[in-house]
C-alpha cells in the first residue's frame, strides 16, 4: 500500500498534489515549514521517519526568483541542503523520491524545445540552486528517483502570472507584458495528476511537464484577458524593457519526449487549463 509524503503543501503544487492523491484514496501526509525545517537534516530526517512513506514528493521550494539574487544563502540552504536531507531521509526509509525541477536550470538560448538530459545552463541563483538540489538527489538515489521539471506555473493556493494579471487589469487599462519569452503555462492540478501517475509506477528518471500549447507571456496574458472577459489592453514589450533582478529564460518550451516513450499522457492544452483554472477560482 502507497503512503505517500508532499513537502511544502502550502504552495501552488503541493496542495494539489495532496488533493490528488486524496482523489485516488491514496494514503498521504503533507507538510510544510511547521511541520519540519528541511534545512535542519535531523528534524527532516525525524520527521520522515515517523511518517514512513513508500513514496516522497518534494514540492518545497525556494521559489522567489529575484529575491533569490540578494538571498543567495537562503535560496541554497532550502533548494540545494533542504534537498540533500529529503533525499537522506528518503533513502533511509526506502521511499522513493519525487524532485519536482524547473525549466530554469536551461538558459532558455536553445531553437527548439529542451530535451531533458540537453546541457544545463542556469542563468541565475534560483535556477542554479535548482540544479543542485536535482544533483544532490541524483547522487544520493540514482535509482529510484523521479525528476520532474515544470515552468509557468498556475494554480489555485498561491501567487502566479494569471492571478496577478487579473489583479492589475481590475484599475488598468493597459498592461505591458514581456512578448520575447516563450513558454507553456503549468496548471498544477494537471500537473498533480501526471506526477500521481508517475510515482505509481517504477518509471524512473527525468521528465518534462507542461500544459500543451506555446505562447509568450504576452500572449498568455492576452487570452486571460479575453477568457476573464477583460477589456485591458495588453501591450507587447520587450524582456529588456522589463529589467527584473534576475534573468528569464528566453525559451522554457519542453520536449515530452521521455513522457511519450513512458506511457504517460501529455496533459491537456493551456488554453483549455486556464479555463478551468478560472472556473476553479470563481466558486
Amino acid at each position: 500500500m502507497e503512503k505517500v509524503l508532499v513537502t511544502g503543501v502550502a504552495g501552488q503544487l503541493g496542495f494539489d498534489v495532496m488533493r490528488e492523491l486524496a482523489k485516488r484514496n491514496i494514503a498521504a501526509v503533507g507538510a510544510d515549514i511547521g511541520e519540519f525545517d528541511l534545512t535542519d537534516q535531523t528534524a527532516t530526517r525525524r520527521f520522515i521517519a515517523g511518517a514512513k512513506p513508500s513514496c516522497i514528493v518534494h514540492c518545497a521550494a525556494y521559489t522567489a526568483v529575484d529575491r533569490a539574487e540578494d538571498e543567495t544563502e537562503k535560496a541554497y540552504a532550502v533548494n540545494v541542503r533542504g534537498s540533500r536531507h529529503i533525499a537522506l531521509a528518503a533513502r533511509e526509509a526506502g521511499a522513493k523520491l519525487a524532485f519536482i525541477g524547473t525549466d530554469y536550470v536551461f538558459d532558455g538560448k536553445k531553437d527548439g524545445p529542451y530535451e531533458v538530459d540537453d546541457p544545463k545552463k542556469p542563468l541565475g541563483v534560483y535556477g542554479k540552486t535548482k540544479l543542485r538540489g536535482e544533483e544532490e538527489c541524483l547522487e544520493i538515489m540514482p535509482d529510484r528517483l523521479f525528476i520532474a521539471r515544470l515552468s509557468w506555473v498556475f494554480g489555485k493556493n498561491g501567487k502566479n502570472f494569471v492571478k496577478t494579471m487579473l489583479q492589475l487589469s481590475e484599475n488598468r487599462s493597459e498592461i505591458s507584458v514581456v512578448a520575447d519569452q516563450k513558454g507553456s503555462p503549468t496548471y498544477t492540478p494537471d500537473a498533480a495528476r501526471l506526477i500521481c501517475d508517475i510515482i505509481l509506477t517504477e518509471k524512473y528518471g527525468t521528465y518534462h511537464v507542461s500544459n500543451e500549447g506555446v505562447c509568450s507571456w504576452h500572449q498568455f496574458a492576452s487570452e486571460i484577458m479575453r477568457q476573464a472577459g477583460r477589456e485591458t489592453f495588453i501591450r507587447p514589450i520587450t524582456a529588456a524593457e522589463y529589467p527584473t533582478r534576475a534573468m528569464r529564460p528566453q525559451n522554457s518550451v519542453f520536449s515530452k519526449k521521455e513522457l511519450d516513450e513512458a506511457g504517460f499522457v501529455r496533459l491537456p492544452h493551456w488554453k483549455d487549463a486556464l479555463a478551468r483554472f478560472l472556473e476553479e477560482i470563481k466558486e
